[in-house]
């Protein structure tokens, strides 16, 4: 019997990953390009799809070649592909599945214009109808903005990134629950396409491909740009990346908090039974999504901060753009005595809420080092998340326990941080949760499909 090995694709805000497993579930390779966004004016920032699959072109060659060069085959193939990825972000797509105009970042401010001047009937609809806050991270947002700026919606569909991608390998298109959920196009209660929406937007049920879970099967890689050990894997989509990061490990329990540190800072829950109308709006208030789990059945609480972004534009800021850099922040943060030695108020930040995104950092004292700023930085992300946890809690009963995952849990000054606001803090021992999760996603389908042919 041949070897099997199966990948896992993650399409994240700052890189594009692949991870391969082997025949016995260990990683065979990790790569990741950085994921090619245009940056524009005042935080405008656009994927074009000629970029993003030239991107995928380069991590698939390199998976094929680690394969080929484990096996000593150049027949070696690969089973099974599953693809991850950001939520909000995608792309508008024609009848012969061509993107028309580019995907924009789930933090790209264009579409602020277009929520305010939503019917005040749809707007008042929105959070208990979705599960969502209203804003410009919604893709209809964002799908409205380019309505708006002259593109004809007639006969398009809608597909979320991962969904694009398993599409350019060959899959048929489909829009995979969890990563549906973050549209605003879905009724959380009947689990189908929001009519009043559609209408709104002037499409019908069409501009949604059919509904499906994470880990269905979707069809066969057969994209002539394909290197030859990915040919006619099986393709599906395994969901939103903080929810596939968050059951990279297994059954998450109903008692831990699920936080997934990436450009944004992710806080999950996970639930049995979907919160009430009434408590959707409520969570709403405060930027808390009710959503789709990636786990058949399942609903999860998602509290956001954009605490990855702010720490990210902090060390750009800084000069660190490399990892002894990094480092040396790090433990200078960590060597700083218990609340500095500057006066209380020396360093204010703001940015961190899911609304905002823009670091603001306003130093009133002289004698600020860059420790003391970064720190100001992680403690404004703490202070955010207090206020999402007890908006959290009232709603259901207070985790006991978290598992911290994602690229900033590698610094020890991030992980002293949030040991003050969650509780029981353990921190996974992955580097890359979400392109594992989906790799395991990957592996289940094929088992799934050898079962059916017994």
């Amino acid at each position: 019997m041949s070897a099997r090995f199966v990948a896992g694709l993650d399409l994240g805000s700052t890189g594009v990953k692949i991870l391969v497993l082997d025949e016995t579930g260990e990683e065979l390779t990790v790569e990741q390009v950085p994921t090619p966004w245009v940056i524009g004016p005042g935080g405008t920032t656009q994927l074009e799809s000629a970029a993003l699959i030239t991107a995928i072109g380069s991590l698939l060659r390199h998976a094929a070649d680690a394969v080929v060069e484990h096996t000593a085959d150049p027949d070696a193939r690969i089973a099974s592909v599953a693809v991850s990825g950001m939520g909000e972000t995608g792309f508008l797509i024609d009848a012969n599945a061509a993107a028309v105009a580019p995907a924009f970042a789930w933090f790209d401010p264009r579409g602020t214009e277009q929520v305010a001047a939503m019917p005040q009937e749809l707007q008042a609809d929105f959070a208990g109808r979705t599960g969502l806050p209203l804003g410009a991270q919604v893709s209809v947002a964002k799908i409205l903005y380019l309505r708006d700026h002259g593109l004809d919606l007639t006969g398009l569909r809608w597909l979320n990134l991962p969904e694009f991608v398993a599409m350019a390998l060959g899959a048929e298109p489909a829009a995979e629950l969890s990563l549906a959920s973050r549209t605003g196009l879905l009724d959380q209660d009947t689990g189908e396409a929001w009519p009043e929406m559609l209408a709104y937007l002037g499409v019908n049920e069409d501009f949604v491909p059919p509904l499906v879970g994470a880990g269905a099967f979707l069809g066969s890689a057969t994209g002539d740009w394909l290197p030859t050990a990915f040919r006619d894997a099986a393709v599906t989509v395994a969901g939103h990346d903080h929810l596939v990061a968050a059951v990279s490990g297994g059954t998450i329990p109903g008692s831990q908090y699920q936080v997934s540190m990436g450009t944004a800072e992710v806080i999950l829950r996970v639930l049995e039974e979907p919160p009430s109308r009434e408590a959707r709006e409520r969570l709403a208030a405060y930027l808390i999504n009710c959503v789709r789990h990636v786990v058949d059945g399942q609903f999860v609480l998602v509290a956001g901060v954009k605490t990855g972004l702010l720490m990210r534009r902090g060390l750009q800021l800084f000069g660190i753009d490399d990892a002894e850099s990094r480092d040396r922040l790090d433990r200078q943060v960590c060597a700083l005595a218990p609340g500095g030695h500057l006066p209380e108020g020396s360093v204010i930040v703001r940015g961190a809420r899911n609304d905002d995104g823009v670091l603001s950092l306003t130093i009133p004292a002289d004698g600020v080092t860059q420790a003391e700023a970064f720190r100001a930085i992680l403690l404004h992300g703490n202070d955010e998340i207090a206020i999402l946890l007890e908006a959290m809690n009232r709603e259901v009963a207070p985790a006991t326990s978290t598992l911290l995952s994602g690229g900033w849990s590698a610094m020890s000054s991030v992980r002293e941080a949030r040991s003050q606001v969650l509780p029981n803090l353990r921190v996974s021992t992955r580097s890359q949760d979400t392109a594992f999760g989906a790799a395991m996603a990957a592996s289940a389908l094929v088992d799934a499909t050898a079962a059916r042919s017994l």
